[in-house]
């Protein structure tokens, strides 16, 4: 494989600049864990600042896009997939869908398997990439976009994310019009980014409302059922139990719904439940949940646009960008039973 700028450039004369062997450099190419971090920077240092290319007989990137998860499975995965999957269709370009499991970092024959195939383009969900992954992708230019990024990822990272904070806020704020002032709220990883600030959201509503923030009723989960389950478990356990529950997401929500049936608690007669993201199963159960509608979809569909158009070197207007959320009030809160 012969790495060229302008015809002019081969690999041979990469490993002498770094002072390496040509197998060497061949192994950074390809993303191999076999070399030291020293040589694998001083390569890839060449690689970017000169905008070395492979040799191919045609195009430099495969047409495709790789959609990579923290976690594939369930209604929120679902909904993000069929987003990128009507563009990439409509523009003729592949998925290839990967997980990256409980780390939330893709491992490194993930980062392997990308540089052999050189697609057009990677999104991430959330999840996110170490700077040694980010520059190996920044090194052959394949550019990549991160959905609802873990934390804060820089202003010259593109993103596409919501606005999680309105939307705490918003939640909360409905529970308070209703008359409630013991308000359960069961977060996401503390350590994510969208979790932090639907918490934050939640509290500034309280404060506003002149309602103490009591941070006994504030747990958190991993957005699933079971999380929901057993911090709703903890807070209508408690001597004076809230008589509403915020829920970080629409899956956290249903767990509440079980606990509260194991309690005998009715909804929303002697409990009030709000979800996050308006997945399709918040209009299955019964009573229907209200949530606050996150709109996964257009965010996977802009994400696939935006990276589509790195891909093709054409400037954005923006890197960043949040959504508007949307309160989707249904059967499932209610003013507090007197």
């Amino acid at each position: 494989m012969v790495l060229v700028v302008g015809d002019r450039v081969t690999i041979a004369q990469i490993a002498e600049q770094a002072g390496v062997s040509v197998p060497t450099v061949s192994k950074v190419l390809n993303g191999r864990a076999d070399v030291s971090a020293e040589t694998r920077a001083k390569v890839e240092s060449l690689i970017q600042e000169h905008g070395y290319r492979r040799r191919t007989s045609g195009t430099a990137s495969s047409p495709m896009i790789d959609l990579v998860f923290h976690q594939i499975g369930g209604d929120w995965a679902v909904e993000l997939i069929h987003g990128v999957e009507g563009v990439v269709r409509a523009e003729g370009v592949e998925l290839v869908l990967s997980e990256c499991g409980a780390s939330r970092r893709p491992r490194q024959e993930w980062i392997e398997s990308v540089l052999s195939r050189r697609p057009l383009g990677v999104i991430m969900v959330f999840s996110d990439l170490d700077p040694d992954q980010r520059a190996q992708l920044e090194a052959r230019r394949i550019p990549f976009v991160v959905v609802d990024p873990v934390g804060d990822e820089g202003d010259d990272v593109p993103s596409i994310g919501s606005a999680n904070w309105n939307g705490g806020r918003m939640a909360t704020m409905h529970l308070l019009k209703l008359g409630h002032r013991r308000i359960g709220m069961i977060g996401g990883p503390v350590e994510t980014l969208c979790s932090r600030q639907r918490v934050d959201g939640y509290t500034d509503a309280l404060r506003s409302a002149g309602v103490p923030v009591d941070p006994a009723l504030i747990g958190s989960g991993d957005f699933g059922v079971e999380s929901g389950h057993r911090e709703a478990t903890a807070l209508l356990g408690l001597k004076d139990r809230p008589t509403a529950i915020f829920a970080g997401s629409d899956m956290q929500a249903l767990g509440v719904y079980q606990a509260a049936r194991e309690l005998g608690l009715d909804i929303p007669r002697d409990l009030s439940v709000v979800g996050y993201d308006d997945l399709p199963v918040a209009q299955w159960v019964g009573p229907t949940l209200t949530t606050v509608h996150q709109p996964l979809r257009q965010m996977a569909e802009l994400a696939t646009r935006l990276v589509l158009d790195l891909a093709r070197g054409i400037t954005p207007a923006a890197l960043r960008m949040d959504l508007a959320v949307e309160m989707r009030v249904r059967q499932s809160t209610a003013s507090p039973s007197s």
